[in-house]
């Protein structure tokens, strides 16, 4: 598992300038999945209780303390095709603006402004939201990212941006579809796939290990239904969205190898007695 050691050597090492960072501690080829720790922690849309969910700020500072190493954030896709950084399918909960994201274009993008949560520690100022290559041009590669294909319909979009770039083992890329996984395998990505509690009570995940990477599941679960995720063959199990020190330490102890957190701080900085994993064997 992660020790709180590890965790503040690798914030050192993330605070350094990308142009040392990268030739000196991950040499010229990006940071991959391959990387990874054994157990690893996910800042989920950035940290969202801890950074202005899915904004280049929030993103930034995630990476710059350290405390997780995968980003995570939500795309969208424009009515022209332009591919951005956002959740909702609507405007009207993170940002000044209003109206469904769909119906509007690159240009009108430029002009929504964040509205950072009061509720958030630190001051935030409101801010440009960003597109998907600018996050996968400031990010990719130093750092591995996880990001959900809100729309499948952009699915050929997002392969190609990461084609184009080298980060086809950088980038996780998820759904909750089974059908998009598989899509996104067939394209060479490196396809994840999150499941609910409920949907969790009847599936197989051992159907799905042929083509995907990694297994989202929903903390909520059962303990048979988690159990049965991490033995179904599927090379990474992580948990969603895991935001106390008791959720973690509970499905480590099932076998889970990684966690997907709003709060990835506190779980950093909080030692796990999770104690010796459930036997997959």
């Amino acid at each position: 598992m992660v020790t709180r050691s590890a965790l503040l050597s690798l914030g050192g090492l993330l605070a350094l300038a990308p142009s040392v960072l990268s030739p000196v501690e991950w040499g010229p080829a990006p940071l991959t999945v391959d990387s990874l720790p054994r157990v690893a922690l996910t800042a989920h849309r950035g940290g969202a209780l801890e950074v202005p969910e899915n904004s280049m700020s929030g993103l930034a500072a995630a990476y710059g303390r350290g405390t997780a190493q995968v980003l995570d954030f939500d795309t969208r896709m424009l009515r022209d095709g332009t591919l951005v950084v956002l959740h909702d399918p609507t405007l009207d909960r993170t940002t000044y603006a209003s109206g469904p994201v769909d119906r509007i274009d690159a240009r009108q993008w430029a002009a929504v402004r964040l509205r950072p949560r009061a509720s958030l520690p630190g001051r935030w100022r409101s801010e440009r939201l960003p597109t998907v290559a600018q996050v996968l041009d400031r990010f990719g590669g130093r750092t591995v990212l996880m990001l959900e294909a809100k729309d499948p319909r952009s699915l050929g979009g997002l392969s190609g941006m990461i084609h184009r770039r080298g980060l086809t083992r950088s980038v996780f890329v998820n759904s909750n579809d089974p059908a998009v996984a598989l899509r996104a395998h067939q394209l060479g990505l490196t396809a994840q796939l999150w499941r609910s509690e409920e949907q969790m009570r009847t599936d197989r995940p051992a159907r799905w290990a042929r083509f995907v990477d990694l297994l989202d599941v929903d903390y909520r679960a059962r303990d048979a239904d988690l159990v049965r995720a991490v033995r179904s063959g599927i090379p990474r199990v992580w948990a969603h969205t895991v935001n106390t020190p008791r959720q973690r330490d509970r499905v480590l102890r099932l076998g889970c190898d990684g966690v997907i957190s709003d709060a990835p701080g506190l779980l950093a900085r909080t030692p796990s007695g999770a104690g010796a994993p459930v036997s997959a064997g």
